[in-house]
């Protein structure tokens, strides 16, 4: 019987893996519930972050969130009505702050983001969403070299996984990109990166690719998956089952129910992520800007700018708030108070996070042909192609040239 995979869910991971599967000539269904791109695919920074390997959970994070969450000008919120459902999940998180488990983890999470553009654009190669995708730098702008400095741990991290950068003070930081004020008396230029101009219509792009490949899409809601003796034979999807002998699970912070069905328990959390894009800016930066003192990202897109790098975690069900959306704005106009724009439209998505930041990449122990890929936090753009490749690779049979065990959905055995 010939091979037959259903992708669930068709974000980057998705709709790479999909491509990649039908590249080896692997039959491939993509089935989701709201179309290409429906989620954090869409509202994502845009950025190819090849450096963004360092968790959030460093060293002193523990004595510093209390302080952040009642501060209203730092980029970290809870909706205290979900704090008894967060705690076990928070416990677990916060356990892996320390120096020894931040290194663990950025050299994990580097080996799916540390080679990001040159994924994206083989990826994309003589395909329509080829345009998308802009070479640049990532810059970070810091206040002065006493605040770089204070990150010395991160850029230690990254520095062991390769990344390398450009260091420029005072003028030499202006010369670089004149719109940067001179409050930003340090700038941090990483090479070799990259965005994506319109990510939405990016991954729409790459998604039609995969159909003229001879993908087929289904738009459904996932049932249940079928198993006969502990294999899968198939996805129930729309009041219809579909055969198969192979699934990836690709549903971002909606994978913990399925993976449920596969005896598998992952510590999954919604992080809440904002975006505001600000339509025909009066300037914009020459490459995706970091402003360090507000965690804030601000990307050159199409006709517009997209700030986003605020998070909150309050569940999957309540709407957004409005309180990361005016520390966006204050930020912006603290950091540019001379930039003016049109209008402005809002966005909040959910970003998958596992407790220990590493994203789950395999096949689960015990059900055969079950695959997923998922957990990616907010680097799932960046490291969506290579998560596709390594499991396009896995299910044919290949042996992925990395060490795939750090990725494992075995760690979350039930």
């Amino acid at each position: 019987m010939s091979r037959h995979v259903v992708v669930i869910g068709a974000g980057i991971v998705g709709v790479s893996t999909a491509i990649q599967l039908r590249r080896d000539g692997i039959d491939v269904t993509l089935v989701d519930r709201g179309g290409p791109a429906a989620g954090t695919s869409y509202g994502n920074a845009g950025v190819l972050a090849s450096c963004s390997m360092v968790p959030v959970t460093g060293p002193g994070l523990i004595g510093k969130a209390p302080k952040m969450l009642f501060d209203p000008m730092q980029p970290l919120f809870l909706k205290w009505s979900y704090l008894p459902k967060l705690a076990p999940w928070l416990v677990k998180y916060l356990g892996h702050a320390n120096e020894a488990d931040t290194r663990r983890i950025g050299s994990a999470v580097a080996g799916v983001v540390g080679d990001s553009l040159a994924e994206h654009q083989a990826l994309a190669a003589g395909t329509g969403a080829e345009g998308f995708i802009v070479e640049s730098d990532y810059t970070f702008a810091y206040d002065s070299r006493e605040k770089f400095l204070g990150d010395a741990l991160a850029w230690d991290i990254r520095r062991n996984e390769g990344v390398k950068w450009t260091e420029l003070e005072g003028p030499a930081f202006q010369d670089y990109d004149p719109i940067v004020p001179s409050k930003f008396g340090y700038g941090v230029v990483c090479g070799d990166h990259g965005r994506i101009s319109d990510p939405g219509e990016y991954v729409k792009a790459l998604a039609s690719h995969a159909e003229a490949l001879g993908a087929r899409f289904i738009k459904a809601d996932i049932e249940d998956i079928a198993q006969e003796n502990s294999a899968v034979s198939g996805v129930r999807a729309g009041g219809e089952t579909i055969p198969c002998d192979t699934l990836v699970i690709a549903t971002g912070v909606w994978s913990g129910p399925l993976t449920k069905k596969l005896g598998l328990k992952v510590p999954l959390e919604a992080e809440r992520g904002y975006h505001i894009e600000l339509w025909e800016p009066s300037f914009y930066p020459k490459s995706p800007l970091m402003i360090a003192s507000g965690k804030f990202v601000m990307t050159p897109m199409e006709g517009r700018l997209r700030l986003a790098g605020m998070v909150e975690f309050g569940g999957l069900e309540k709407g957004p708030s409005k309180a990361p959306f005016d520390l966006l704005r204050a930020n912006i106009k603290s950091a540019f108070p001379t930039l003016t724009w049109k209008e402005e439209t809002e966005w909040m998505g959910h970003r998958p996070a596992p407790a220990d930041s590493i994203p789950i990449i395999g096949e689960a122990p015990g059900v055969k042909g079950a695959f997923m890929g998922f957990g990616h936090h907010h680097i799932g753009l960046t490291g969506g192609p290579k998560t596709g490749r390594l499991l396009a690779q896995m299910i044919a049979g290949k042996t992925p040239n990395a060490d795939m065990s750090v990725y494992a959905p075995a760690r979350h055995a039930a």
